[in-house]
């Protein structure tokens, strides 16, 4: 069957196109996504302004078409932390809902970390052991860790690399006393849980997901994403804690200059290496692989595994 999947992300509101069926690896077809800044569109500090509004109500228009002219049979759509966290989201998805006769479920940041699990399990496998796995999006952290399909534990943590950077950065480059506030502020977030997580035991294998950790690996020397999926790809904690001091020093167009940092995440890359850096260093991650399937994926397996 031809399956869409529609992602309103804090950065990014993505339609990802896959061939799949029940058993197989989803076969990616075609993708149309935009940079929105969701989290960047909240105004009063936790209601999506107007402009948000418009912004995403037009994307989901064209991406409804797109999904329509490439024979999409079944559309599952879902909205993460910058609408979960708006205080009007439940009314801005209901006029979704009415203008474009879409419905898109909130997933709770728990369902994020055990849908995001899910997809590393698969992608690794059972050798894999006991897994921990580490996102970074732009409005949260998620961590989840387990031996199974479903993790052990799943947590969700305000600190997305997006938030982050608007709540606590005036400037850019990034004030001195900023950055060793904002370092503070995430260790003491994360070690509040850190036992939560500990308690199942040390992990065998230690993943990250998303774009702010695929930036950090490619910046210390991971192969580009022009070499495909299935090339492995580390990330060792001694460079993510250098290039968590360098980022933030260094001027926007000279971090826009480094290997696979996209223009549009400049601002928000030194956040999130600290983010990275922090947890890392909490959970006793001295490596970790990237693995090229996150939430997006994790949402389409269960949806096949819906299927009778």
């Amino acid at each position: 069957m031809r399956l869409g999947v529609l992602d309103v992300g804090s950065n990014t509101v993505h339609l990802l196109v896959v061939d799949a069926h029940r058993g197989a690896r989803p076969l990616p077809a075609f993708s149309h996504k935009a940079e929105l800044r969701l989290a960047a569109h909240l105004e009063d500090g936790d209601r999506l302004s107007e402009e948000g509004e418009r912004r995403l109500r037009d994307f989901v228009q064209q991406a409804l078409q797109v999904a329509e002219d490439k024979g999409v049979e079944d559309l599952v759509a879902f909205a993460t932390s910058a609408v979960r966290d708006a205080a009007n989201g439940e009314q801005v998805l209901d006029r979704l809902r009415d203008d474009c006769e879409v419905g898109i479920e909130v997933l709770s940041g728990e369902e994020e970390a055990r849908l995001t699990f899910l997809a590393v399990r698969r992608w690794f496998g059972w050798s894999s052991g006991r897994l921990l796995v580490i996102d970074i999006g732009g409005g949260s952290l998620e961590i989840a860790a387990g031996i199974d399909e479903d993790p052990d534990a799943a947590i969700s943590l305000p600190l997305g690399a997006v938030r982050l950077t608007r709540d606590w950065f005036t400037a850019d480059p990034v004030p001195a006393d900023e950055a060793r506030k904002l370092r503070r502020h995430v260790r003491a977030e994360i070690a509040r849980h850190v036992g939560e997580v500990a308690r199942y035991g040390t992990p065998d294998h230690a993943v990250a997901t998303s774009k702010t950790f695929k930036q950090l690996a490619r910046i210390a020397g991971a192969a580009p994403s022009s070499e495909g999926p299935f090339v492995k790809r580390s990330l060792r904690h001694d460079d993510v804690t250098e290039w968590a001091a360098k980022l933030a020093l260094m001027e926007p167009l000279e971090r826009a200059g480094l290997p696979g940092v996209s223009e549009s995440r400049v601002p928000q890359l030194p956040a999130g290496a600290i983010v990275a850096d922090a947890a890392m260093d909490l959970f006793g991650v001295t490596q970790l692989e990237v693995c090229p399937w996150a939430l997006r994926e994790g949402v389409i397996l269960r949806r096949l595994d819906a299927i009778s």
